[in-house]
């Protein structure tokens, strides 16, 4: 992934939590963000009450546009054209930041050319968006030199989710709103540990730190870590795996912590690929939908069982302590590790998670000054190269590690999947504030349940019209790889040919109907769109 989009290839926010505040623009696009983050949501506002001014780019009328000064309710996966449309405008109104782009940029000139198509009215027409809207959006992150940008999973999980991310990385370069207090990427991660999952190469082409599996000094520098002999060849993605599974091709499986048969794109064919495994092993707290077809099941233990620490989406590393015992024969997943590589024959002799995050901090230098005492009572963010340096609440200050950022030119296509006259709407899925992910921790909450245990799927009212549909009704969503029925929810908060499915719920599953289609570079799903049918 070429540009600035590379240099923060880790996933992490450039910047701190508390820095939202202290924000001019925050623009926010592809991220329901007061149901899936709220407390990040509540930093917005707060940011919002002290004067900022907040621009939302989303295909539903989410939660947060109550604050916002523009709102561009988009056509999904028109994330491109839209982002392009916006450096259009601030290049042809001279609002790009010249001195950061002379001084740390290459390829400005060239990249300016493929913007250029990108007019108002151009990108009015793929988006849906009014050209007004575009010029108002353009013109306040433009002039803005205390801007931050925030995205999810609605710019990542499509077959264009890099380029989606490039076109975010070039519009904050066009500005300089990077490698200063108050600005940056700020891409927020779903869950609670996902960035020290990733941090400790929970990837499979990368060893801890994203120090690359194919470079033989990186790999020797593991080898003598670790004592073992380590492959030059990176891994599958997950996504990847599953299709292997299914070819016949992968035998057996270790799945923790995920629950991929109601997270998965294309649920009948992820459940083809675990049933045609020779073996499967799931960890989890819980048994879930995926345990179910498991040939062993581990229990583990949750947050609140267990030592070690958690790296939050801003990069800072807190401590987690065990406040209750695990219950029966769960155990913690570092010995259930620590076991099974035993057994395996190689033998990994760790008596606790601090002597884990010593070993850590020696093979991967950001963490180096990171110690159980200076996080005993707050966290510290990555990069921390000494034990009395205060660690790093934002990225870039000294400069880009890799020299000049590069423009990347970005073109614009069409989602895999289209609509047509057999499948008129489009799908598109998300979260809702009350549940959590796959529900496997939330649907056992009672006063949750009660409150917002039943499946629904958003339908505008003029299509609900047209459908003969009203809310409480039962429908069928129908795709190229299967069918749920659910009940409808008439609201305004989609536009008319767009329908909205939250992913939690196993008993109509979104991922039952969505699109396993692949972002060609980093094997993310498409699962913000897909062609449907709806039907009474």
């Amino acid at each position: 992934m070429a540009g600035l989009a590379a240099i923060f290839g880790s996933g992490a926010m450039t910047n701190s939590i508390r820095e939202i505040e202290g924000m001019e623009v925050i623009f926010i696009i592809g991220s329901n963000t007061k149901e899936s983050h709220p407390v990040i949501a509540n930093r917005m506002i707060k940011a919002y009450r002290k004067g900022a001014k907040i621009i939302i780019a989303d295909p539903r009328k989410v939660p947060m546009v109550k604050f916002a000064e523009v709102f561009m309710k988009t056509k999904p996966g028109s994330d491109i054209a839209l982002l392009n449309g916006i450096a259009h405008i601030i290049v042809k109104e001279r609002l790009h930041n010249d001195e950061f782009i002379s001084q740390k940029t290459e390829g400005f000139e060239e990249w300016k050319k493929s913007v250029e198509e990108f007019t108002p009215e151009y990108v009015a027409k793929i988006t849906g968006v009014p050209k007004e809207d575009i010029l108002k959006a353009a013109r306040m992150y433009g002039k803005s030199r205390r801007a931050g940008i925030f995205y999810t999973m609605g710019i990542t999980q499509h077959t264009c989710g890099t380029d989606n991310v490039r076109a975010v990385a070039n519009l904050t370069t066009l500005t300089g709103n990077i490698g200063r207090e108050f600005t940056g990427i700020n891409p927020l991660r779903g869950q609670n540990n996902v960035q020290g999952a990733s941090d400790a190469a929970c990837l499979p082409n990368v060893y801890p730190g994203y120090q690359r599996v194919d470079l033989p000094e990186v790999r020797e520098k593991f080898e003598k870590g670790w004592g073992a002999s380590l492959s030059p060849k990176p891994g599958l993605t997950a996504t990847e795996m599953m299709n292997a599974a299914a070819d016949g091709k992968l035998k057996a499986m270790y799945i923790m912590g995920e629950n991929p048969i109601i997270t998965d794109p294309n649920m009948h064919h992820t459940i083809r690929a675990l049933e045609n495994l020779d073996f499967l092993v799931v960890q989890d707290i819980f048994m879930t939908e995926t345990a179910k077809f498991a040939d062993v099941v581990l229990p583990a233990t949750c947050f609140a069982e267990k030592n070690g620490t958690f790296t939050n989406t801003e990069r800072k590393v807190q401590r987690v302590r065990e406040c209750v015992k695990p219950p029966g024969e769960a155990r913690n997943d570092l010995s259930i590790i620590m076991e099974i590589s035993k057994r395996l024959g190689y033998p990994m002799e760790y008596r606790s998670p601090e002597q884990v995050l010593e070993e850590y901090k020696r093979l991967w230098p950001a963490m180096a000054g990171i110690t159980y005492g200076r996080i005993e009572r707050d966290g510290i963010h990555w990069p921390c190269p000494s034990e009395d340096h205060p660690g790093t609440p934002y990225l870039y200050k000294d400069g880009f590690t890799k020299g000049k950022v590069p423009f990347v030119s970005v073109r614009f296509t069409p989602p895999a999947e289209v609509i047509d006259r057999e499948y008129p709407f489009v799908l598109t899925t998300g979260r809702n504030l009350f549940q959590y992910h796959s529900g496997s921790m939330t649907r056992k909450v009672r006063p949750i349940e009660k409150h917002a245990g039943e499946a629904y799927v958003e339908i505008n009212p003029s299509d609900a019209k047209i459908l003969n549909v009203k809310t409480g009704d039962a429908v069928k969503i129908r795709s190229r790889r299967g069918q749920v029925e659910i009940k409808a929810r008439l609201t305004y908060r989609v536009s008319e040919g767009t329908v909205f499915i939250p992913m939690h719920y196993g008993e109509a599953a979104a991922n039952v109907i969505t699109n396993d289609a692949l972002d060609p570079e980093v094997k993310i799903p498409e699962l913000k769109v897909c062609a449907v049918a709806v039907e009474k």
